[in-house]
């Protein structure tokens, strides 16, 4: 009897604590969903919206955009903001970052972050199809239908990709072909590319975290750098576009 009762103790215990992580995910889910709001990112002025909105930098990816890991405030898109800030430049960033997502994942939520207005779109998704050794033209597939999706939405809007490589044991020709996958939907939208998101931080110990493959905040940093060589240009010309 006594042995039943211990039996039973931890099978209940076993299911709280299941109980508790799926409310944990869904939470962490909720909070990601809400980065994305359009009421989150209207600019507020003592409470009432300002006459000239900010123009939206929109971040569409997955847990590299989202700052796994890390403090929101460490996330390269909040980095961005910090740099767009301190020049005085009239762009509001939206972190739209999953962690998990796919390519997949982001053609299914594509419409419901679209809700809101993007003037610039930056496009982080494809790293996770590849390390669990997808089929490419799934992918590539899929991410043309996102970028469709925004066109679609709103013709005017500025496209950004950025570049993705997988680590040289998933096979020559699948990495090899997975980072022309950026490249060439770069090219055929007439998009800007980031030639590698993860450029002077991926395969460095020491600006990653222990599982070597999310940035550290350091990482981070220089993430953030890699992204502002691209996006600095883009704003100088939007805003020249906009004055017209």
């Amino acid at each position: 009897m006594k042995n039943t009762t211990n039996h039973l103790l931890v099978l209940a215990t076993g299911i709280l604590l299941l109980s508790s992580c799926a409310q944990n995910a869904d939470r962490q889910k909720d909070k990601t969903e809400t980065s994305a709001d359009p009421i989150v990112a209207k600019a507020e002025t003592n409470g009432s919206e300002e006459v000239s909105k900010p123009r939206t930098i929109l971040f569409f990816g997955n847990s590299l955009t989202a700052g796994y890991g890390l403090d929101p405030a460490q996330a390269f898109p909040a980095l961005i903001q910090q740099k767009i800030d301190s020049l005085g430049l009239p762009y509001k960033t939206v972190n739209a970052g999953l962690s998990g997502e796919t390519s997949a994942g982001g053609k299914a939520r594509i419409g419901w972050v679209l809700r809101q207005p993007a003037d610039i779109f930056v496009l982080e998704l494809g790293a996770n199809d590849g390390l669990r050794g997808i089929e490419l033209a799934g992918t590539r597939q899929n991410l043309q239908s996102i970028l469709d999706s925004v066109k679609a939405k709103n013709p005017a809007t500025q496209l950004v990709v950025a570049g993705m490589q997988l680590p040289p044991n998933l096979g020559q020709k699948y990495t090899s072909d997975f980072r022309k996958i950026f490249t060439q939907l770069a090219q055929a939208n007439q998009a800007t590319l980031i030639p590698f998101l993860l450029g002077n931080v991926a395969g460095i110990a020491e600006l990653n975290q222990p599982d070597g493959i999310h940035p550290t905040a350091e990482g981070n940093r220089i993430v953030a750098e890699n992204v502002w060589k691209v996006l600095q240009p883009l704003l100088t010309a939007d805003l020249k576009t906009e004055s017209k």
